[in-house]
């Protein structure tokens, strides 16, 4: 039987325990602390995990690029796999595979048609989660990288001066610029190299120039990618490049213009009655056969023979032929006409043949064709008129209309008449491409750019009708020296009757390209092939024309400014040169025969060679600041031996901070143009 009172006491026990709280808290925790302890492992080992997954795609990365980077010049497999090698170093550099714990790493890198693509890969244990069934975790990456061109404009302005035909190694160059033929390793054979091979490296299309490796098949720049060219030494071809309108119509030089004078001229004869003036007789042929004519008997001797010879005689019965041999000369004002006839006959020759022994005596005949030319004359008379005709040259500017060369649009003539022949008439005169310069100022100081030497102004449009603001055709035919009969330059005009002599040095350089797509290979190598090496170094005229071409606000703004789809353009211009500025006041440059024209020197004074060296480099320097003005990045290339400190200092100092290089071989200036191109490409990670 149970005790009631020890129930009831046991059910209060209960009760009071279920309600008393105190110790429930260490139960609670206690079951808790699973849960808390995944919580608290699965963020240290996730936090691992995404410290080890950074830190494997940053080496990914890393080593695509480095990848890459190494082969720029568009082989993967060039130099004994050097890029995979690179790779690989730089991801190794990055990455420790046994850091944070982690192990079994490995990674690979290849190359698809210019995109290096890599995979990367370690195992990592974790540390807390392990007691929850989380072993090890592998852990992977992908990366690419590859060369991306911006939208890119490059303009080459390059020296093609008769320097450039000497040896490339600084060996001794003949006199004349190696004769103006090229060296078997001339500079300008380096420079072909050098550019085609910036070609390919940049475009990613295959020239014909053997540059160390190909590019690699489908890896060809497909974004707006130009080129464009200005060849220079004395002067710059790019008219024929021009709109007709940015030509004038009319343009001085440095000429001769034919004076007349008022004079009775014979315009015609009166002629006169034909007159015999005199006749001779000739032989033509031999003689005949003597045949016996007449016998005669009972002649008692040789006298009486011979009183039966018949006499002589010419039978003159044929044609006169037609008049031959006419002359004319002047004779006391007259005009002595002289003409010649012929007349053919026969001369009868007898003679005799006495036989004493039977008183016989014979006549005997020959014949022989005889011709009688006839002299005849006439005297005619002058019938005069008042003409102007030519008295002398007087050897002076001359300016001439020259919009015959204009065909229409952007099309030019080869060739215009200009009244400079023999006497004033018109002569055919040839035009290959050159210019003369616009206006410009006499001065030595560019800083600031004055704002009348239009020359110098790289985006002031020309005006149609304003000559100041226009170029003219450079043309050496139409020009002249002048000189006394001493020989001596003459600044002043000079009148003669005869033809002087031209007294200056003339050199075009191989016709510019504006910026273009170069597409097919073939076409830039052909145009290189075509760059000759010839003439003086006038480094201002080539940047003049260089920064025109490239400008995006100038006379090309329409084509230079955006992309066809509106997108923003980064701009290059490569400016190399092998030698120091080289003038001459005899050479016909963009600013004339500077000892006549005095165009940006004073008229004072013929220039020296010191004036026009100073004009070239300073005109150079204000140009170099122009441009890097213009947001356009300007390399400049110092090319061979034979440059000097001072123009070295000029050429550094002309170039944008860090973009000066001076190559002293050929082989040095293909490097630094590839160095170029490489830092013109983007390096950039495509995934």
């Amino acid at each position: 039987m149970v005790d009631k009172n020890k129930a009831k006491s046991a059910k209060s026990f209960l009760q009071k325990l279920r309600s008393n709280t105190a110790g429930n808290t260490l139960a609670m925790a206690g079951m808790a602390l699973f849960p808390m302890a995944a919580m608290i492992g699965g963020g240290v080992d996730v936090s691992r995990i995404y410290l080890v997954q950074t830190r494997l795609q940053q080496a990914c990365d890393a080593g695509a690029l480095a990848g890459r980077r190494q082969m720029a010049n568009g082989s993967w497999t060039a130099d004994s796999n050097a890029a995979q090698t690179a790779a690989n170093n730089m991801f190794n550099a990055n990455f420790d595979t046994d850091a944070y714990g982690s192990f079994d790493g490995s990674q690979t890198f290849s190359e698809n048609a210019g995109t290096v693509t890599g995979t990367a890969s370690v195992k990592l244990d974790m540390a807390v989660m392990q007691m929850f069934g989380y072993g090890t975790k592998t852990i992977s990456v992908d990366c690419d990288a590859s060369m991306s061109i911006p939208n890119t404009d490059v303009m080459f302005v390059l020296d093609t001066t008769g320097s450039m035909n000497c040896p490339d190694d600084g060996s001794s160059c003949p006199s004349g610029n190696n004769g103006n033929v090229e060296a078997s390793n001339a500079r300008i054979i380096g420079l072909r190299s050098a550019v085609k091979c910036f070609y390919e490296t940049l475009a990613k299309r295959d020239s014909a120039e053997d540059c160390g490796s190909t590019p690699a098949s489908g890896s060809e720049n497909n974004a707006h990618l130009r080129f464009g060219f200005v060849p220079y030494s004395t002067n710059v071809n790019i008219g024929k490049l021009l709109p007709n309108d940015f030509l004038a119509d009319n343009w001085t030089y440095q000429s001769r213009e034919a004076v007349t004078e008022l004079r009775n001229v014979v315009v015609d004869y009166d002629e006169g009655t034909p007159y015999l003036f005199g006749s001779t007789f000739s032989f033509q042929g031999s003689w005949s056969s003597r045949t016996t004519v007449e016998t005669h008997f009972n002649i008692n001797n040789q006298n009486d023979c011979n009183a039966l010879r018949p006499a002589d005689y010419d039978d003159m019965s044929g044609n006169e032929g037609s008049p031959f041999n006419e002359s004319t000369w002047n004779s006391g004002g007259n005009q002595i006409t002289r003409w010649y006839t012929d007349e053919s006959g026969t001369r009868y020759d007898y003679s005799t043949s006495y036989n004493s022994n039977r008183d016989r005596c014979r006549i005997r005949l020959r014949t022989r064709t005889l011709i009688e030319r006839r002299e005849y004359r006439r005297e005619d008379t002058p019938i005069f008129e008042q003409q102007e005709v030519f008295s002398r040259y007087d050897y002076k500017p001359v300016t001439f209309d020259v919009s015959a060369l204009k065909a229409g649009g952007s099309t030019w003539n080869d060739s215009l008449d200009l009244p400079v022949g023999n006497q004033g008439l018109d002569t055919g005169i040839s035009w290959d491409g050159c210019i003369e310069e616009r206006q410009t100022v006499r001065t030595t100081n560019f800083d600031p750019i004055p704002t009348a030497a239009f020359d110098l102004d790289i985006d002031r449009m020309p005006t149609t009708g304003d000559p100041n603001t226009q170029w003219g055709p450079l043309l050496d035919e139409a020009v002249w020296g002048r000189y006394d009969s001493d020989g001596w330059r003459q600044y002043g005009t000079v009148s003669t009757a005869n033809n002087l002599g031209r007294a200056f040095s003339y050199s075009c350089a191989t016709e510019g390209r504006r910026l273009q797509r170069w597409d097919t290979p073939s076409d830039l190598d052909s145009y290189l092939d075509s760059l000759d090496a010839y003439g003086r170094t006038y480094h201002d005229i080539g940047l003049i024309w260089g920064a025109r071409f490239l400008s995006p606000t100038g006379i090309f703004a329409a084509d230079n400014a955006a992309t066809a789809n509106g997108g923003t353009i980064d701009r290059h211009m490569i400016f190399m040169t092998d030698g120091d500025t080289v003038t001459s006041s005899t050479e016909y440059t963009a600013y004339g025969v500077e000892w006549y024209d005095r165009r940006r020197t004073s008229t004072g004074s013929a220039p020296s060679g010191n004036d026009l060296t100073t004009q070239v480099n300073e005109r150079f320097l204000a140009m170099c600041e122009a441009i890097k003005n213009q947001n356009i990045t300007l390399w400049v290339v110092s090319y061979g031996t034979g440059v000097s400190s001072t123009s070295r200092t000029n050429l550094q100092t002309c170039a944008t901070s860090g973009k000066f290089f001076n190559a002293s071989n050929g082989a040095q200036l293909l490097d630094d143009f590839r160095t170029i191109a490489n830092d013109i490409s983007q390096l950039r990670l495509t995934n």
